[in-house]
C-alpha cells in the first residue's frame, strides 16, 4: 500500500510541474506589469524600479521560474503584494467554505442519485426508468450557476425560506450554517445527480441480469434484498470511481457558485483576486487546485484497488 501510494505521489510532480509552467506562462503573458499594479498609477519609475526588485521580476523568467518551484515543493506558494499577505495561509483561510459546499452538494447528489439510479434499473424499459433519464438529461444540460440563480427565485424570492447568500461558520451558528449551504450545495449537485444516477442505472441493470441475481430470485429472497443487498453491493465499484473522479469538478462548480450566493470561498477569491490582478495570487489558487484533483484521484484509486482484489494484487 505504502510503495504504492508513493509512487502516485512522485507521478504527480510532473503534473504539478506543468500546471506551474501553465500558471506563471499565463500570469506573464496576461499584460500589465505587476509592480506597476502593486505601486499604483501615481507610483514614480523608481517606485516601480524598487517593487519590481523586491517582487524578484528583475532576474531572468528562468530563474523566476525555478524559485517558484523550489518554494513551491517546500509548501510556499508565493507572497500577495497587494494583500500584503502570503498565499499559501490566505488560500487555506478559504478552503473551509468552499470545502463546505462541495462534500454538502456531494451528500446531496448521493442521497438522490443512487435511488433514482436503482429504481430505473429496477423498472428498465418502462416510464420510471425513462424519466429518470429525462430528468438526468435536463440535470446535465443545466449549469451550475443557472441552476443557483433558479433556486434562489424560487427558494428566496417566491418562498422565502432559505436566505439569499452569504456564509456561516458552524461554531457560530450551526443551524444557519446549514441553511446558508442548501441552495448553493444543491446548484453545484446537480450535474452530480446526472452522472451518478446514470452510472448507477447503468452498473445495476448490469448486475440485475447477472446470474447470483436469477438464483436469489428463484429462492423467493425480496426484491428489496436483491437490488441493494447484492446488486447494489456488487455495482458500487464504477459508482465510486465516477464520484471520486468527478469530485473535482464538484468544487470546480463550487468555485463558479460560490460567486452567485457570496460564500467566502476559493471562488471569491479568485473573483477578486483576477479583479485585482494579483498574480500571485492566481497562480497559487491554480496550483491549490491542481493539487486537490491530484490528492482526490489518489483517494479514489486507493479505495478502487482495496475493494477490488484483481486491482489490489497488481497495484500492491
Amino acid at each position: 500500500m505504502g510503495r504504492y501510494v508513493m509512487k502516485r505521489l512522485l507521478s504527480a510532480v510532473p503534473v504539478l510541474m506543468i500546471v506551474g509552467i501553465i500558471a506563471f506562462a499565463l500570469s506573464h503573458l496576461s499584460g500589465g506589469d505587476p509592480a506597476r499594479v502593486v505601486a499604483g498609477n501615481d507610483a514614480t519609475t523608481e517606485q516601480v524600479e524598487a517593487i519590481r526588485e523586491q517582487m524578484g521580476l528583475n532576474v531572468p523568467l528562468p530563474n523566476q521560474l525555478w524559485t517558484w518551484f523550489v518554494n513551491m515543493l517546500h509548501g510556499d506558494l508565493g507572497y500577495s503584494y497587494i494583500l500584503d499577505e502570503k498565499v499559501t495561509p490566505t488560500i487555506l483561510s478559504h478552503v473551509f467554505p468552499t470545502l463546505s459546499v462541495a462534500l454538502f452538494g456531494e451528500l446531496i447528489a448521493l442521497a438522490i442519485a443512487i435511488p433514482l439510479g436503482v429504481l430505473a434499473a429496477d423498472k428498465h424499459g418502462r416510464l420510471a426508468d425513462k424519466l429518470v433519464l429525462a430528468f438526468a438529461t435536463l440535470t446535465t444540460s443545466l449549469p451550475s450557476f443557472l441552476a443557483g440563480l433558479l433556486l434562489m427565485i424560487l427558494f428566496v424570492l417566491q418562498l422565502k425560506l432559505l436566505p439569499a447568500s452569504g456564509f456561516v461558520y458552524p461554531s457560530d451558528d450551526f443551524a444557519g450554517y446549514i441553511t446558508h449551504l442548501i441552495l448553493p450545495a444543491v446548484s453545484v449537485a446537480t450535474l452530480q445527480i446526472a452522472l451518478i444516477s446514470r452510472m448507477s442505472r447503468s452498473s445495476m441493470i448490469d448486475a440485475l441480469g447477472s446470474d447470483y441475481i436469477r438464483t436469489a430470485a428463484a429462492k423467493g429472497l425480496p426484491r428489496s434484498k436483491q437490488l441493494w443487498g447484492h446488486a447494489f453491493k456488487n455495482s458500487s465499484i464504477p459508482i465510486l470511481t465516477i464520484v471520486g473522479q468527478s469530485f473535482g469538478e464538484l468544487i470546480a462548480g463550487a468555485i463558479v457558485v460560490e460567486t452567485v450566493f457570496n460564500v467566502p470561498g476559493i471562488g471569491q477569491l479568485v473573483v477578486n483576486s483576477i479583479l485585482r490582478r494579483d498574480y500571485q495570487m492566481i497562480q497559487g489558487i491554480m496550483i491549490f487546485v491542481a493539487l486537490v484533483f491530484i490528492i482526490v484521484n489518489l483517494i479514489t484509486d486507493v479505495l478502487y484497488a482495496v475493494i477490488d482484489p484483481r486491482i489490489r494484487e497488481r497495484s500492491f
